[in-house]
């Protein structure tokens, strides 16, 4: 939360040039206060476990966030029970007359196909399409990444020669920007996928800025022009074990697969990993509530601009 403090202090321009998030008393006082607003579209198969790994960062914050879920009409999950998906999550039919201070877009195990392949990539423009003049910043994540760069800005992703699996380095590349407060400029974060997006893309694309990179892992956060959209391609929010999980998946279904980089000690899978992103995946998300919906978003919602593209 910001320090508040008065408007003519001295300390305000040093704690400003610091990037220490202050309140002067004047907005304090005239501040409107309401719980936020976040919807997620959930479009991973194993939707319980991802709505309670997002619901974990999300709710490590003092700021009040009303939760909804949503899935696709246009494809039936196999992996959660129906029971589960009509008590608790909507379709976009059922709530495209709403407006949200935010929204998250999931990845999806299906990188490795093209975009117009995807049963409900019609469904996904369009609620991407709505976004912009009913939610008042969207954070995309791995294949939701992805998706929204191609929808938004025609930047389509490439396959990799071997999966980008495992924990990697990250460095940050703009220097006091808000989603990154309280980053170190090197960290560590989880990724899973087979496809990537070309940076050179991204850099000439005026639109976009790159907030952090990884020299092994590619692109890792990138933000559109104001702050509305932002596109992480790994997963922050994953638990300790998520890799783990994935891994003896596939070793159990005689797949080949790698054991994933800087996870196991010693690249032992018998040995417990070591949580060396949490941190870092719990302030992305505090950072991305406060400075980016709390901090922003009007008291009405009905009020918002339309996101820049």
């Amino acid at each position: 939360m910001p320090i508040r403090i008065p408007d003519s202090l001295p300390a305000a321009r040093t704690l400003e040039s610091e990037n220490i998030f202050i309140m002067t008393e004047h907005r304090a006082a005239t501040q409107d206060i309401r719980p936020l607003r976040i919807i997620i579209l959930n479009l991973m198969p194993t939707k319980i476990e991802t709505e309670t790994q997002l619901l974990r960062v999300l709710g490590n914050s003092p700021i009040q966030v009303d939760i909804e879920l949503m899935q696709t009409s246009t494809h039936v999950s196999k992996n959660t029970s129906q029971e589960h998906l009509l008590k608790f999550y909507k379709t976009f039919d059922q709530i495209k007359d709403e407006y949200y201070d935010g929204m998250i877009i999931t990845g999806a195990p299906i990188e490795q196909m093209d975009f117009e392949e995807v049963d409900y990539w019609p469904e996904l423009c369009e609620i991407m399409e709505w976004s912009c003049t009913h939610v008042y910043s969207t954070m995309h994540v791995c294949w939701g990444a992805q998706a929204g760069l191609y929808y938004h800005y025609g930047i389509g992703k490439r396959a990799l020669p071997a999966k980008t699996f495992g924990i990697f380095k990250h460095h940050t590349c703009v220097e006091n920007h808000r989603l990154l407060r309280g980053f170190d400029e090197v960290f560590w974060a989880p990724h899973s996928r087979h496809t990537d997006i070309d940076p050179a893309l991204v850099e000439a694309c005026p639109k976009l800025t790159i907030l952090a990179r990884s020299e092994e892992a590619g692109l890792f956060i990138m933000a559109n022009r104001d702050g509305r959209c932002f596109f992480v391609t790994g997963h922050p929010e994953y638990d300790r074990d998520t890799l783990a999980k994935e891994y003896f998946r596939d070793v159990n279904k005689g797949l080949e697969i790698d054991v994933p980089c800087n996870y196991f000690p010693d690249d032992d899978p018998n040995k417990q990993p070591l949580y060396t992103w949490r941190g870092h995946g719990h302030l992305l998300y505090a950072n991305w509530l406060n400075y980016f919906v709390y901090q922003e978003t009007p008291y009405d919602p009905k009020n918002m601009p339309p996101q820049g593209k």
